[in-house]
């Protein structure tokens, strides 16, 4: 490799960059972060989104491709990040965005493998048989994530009951997108519904748009929507463990994922004909009120043991 290496603060330009293009809900949650954090957290969200983009042949989480070659692309996103994690300098602004933070905040090598081993599921056309298998994979994909936002948030890896409650916040995400993307991934030839969940509706294999089941889809996103506010309301509850302004952004990502899920819920048979979004008033009021949760934070989340029913991530 020749000429000079890119400095710190050109990767995070570049992945504030990345962030602005690929999610405008977590670019304005980011904003509520102190100066430190919120680098770090464009950082991570670079490499997590390279990733998704490299598994997935998007751009920036948009225009969903079937492309050949998933298990090529895999091993080689899967080498860029053992040797990022191996703090050795990549070359590709988003790998060596993960090397960055994972030096600074002395993250797991686990939660990024585990990242990894969500997107092979998808590079083995994996589909969920039971509710069961869906969470795996929403923790793979999304829960490690709110994990590992947590340590960049300044939680000890070692905090489990924190970083529990940092994972249902990423489930709840993941859920209700997964509700809201019903469409876009059927149309992919993805589905992750589980088989158990398509069976007790009598919903066949590679029918699940055809338009004698809309109702039945319907009732299946309202109950991931049931499922994402439990998760939320769980992840709520970590919020006392956190900084004022980290539980700020916390929140206000909370409210606006949550209302995807909400929306969703509320159309529906027509919650498809166009993509749910929440729009920049939303968001502002989303964030004015998370602002005022964050301060009473500990009144309004009391320490209470985690809801045994919800689903635990590995250890």
């Amino acid at each position: 490799m020749s000429g000079a290496l890119p400095t710190r603060d050109a990767i995070v330009a570049t992945a504030r960059e990345s962030i602005a293009r690929g999610s405008k809900s977590f670019a304005a949650a980011s904003l509520l972060f102190d100066r430190p954090t919120r680098a770090r957290a464009w950082l991570l969200y670079a490499w997590c989104r390279r990733c998704d983009d490299i598994a997935d042949g998007q751009d920036h989480g948009h225009g969903m491709t079937v492309r050949p070659g998933a298990r090529a692309r895999l091993a080689d996103l899967a080498a860029k990040t053992e040797a990022a994690l191996a703090g050795e300098v990549v070359g590709d602004p988003a790998f060596d965005a993960l090397r960055i933070v994972a030096a600074e905040t002395a993250m797991p090598p686990a939660f990024a493998r585990d990242l990894i081993a969500g997107f092979a599921l998808d590079a083995e056309e994996w589909r969920p048989q039971t509710e069961a298998d869906l969470y795996r994979y929403c923790y793979h994909v999304a829960g490690v994530v709110g994990c590992m936002m947590a340590v960049v948030m300044g939680v000890s890896p070692e905090d489990d009951a924190t970083l529990d409650r940092a994972c249902d916040l990423g489930m709840a995400f993941q859920l209700a997108n997964i509700a809201r993307d019903l469409d876009e991934d059927d149309r992919a030839g993805r589905c992750y519904l589980p088989a158990d969940w398509l069976a007790e509706l009598g919903i066949a294999p590679g029918r699940l748009f055809a338009p004698e089941h809309r109702p039945q889809v319907a009732m299946l996103a309202r109950r991931l929507a049931d499922r994402a506010a439990a998760f939320e309301a769980s992840a709520r509850r970590g919020t006392p463990a956190l900084s004022f302004r980290s539980a700020w952004a916390v929140l206000a990502a909370a409210a606006i994922y949550g209302a995807i899920g909400r929306k969703v819920a509320a159309r529906g048979e027509r919650a498809w004909d166009r993509r749910v979004t929440t729009g920049k008033l939303e968001k502002l009021g989303f964030i004015a009120t998370a602002a005022r949760q964050a301060r009473a934070r500990i009144a309004l989340y009391p320490a209470a043991p985690r809801d045994p029913r919800l689903w635990t991530r590995p250890r």
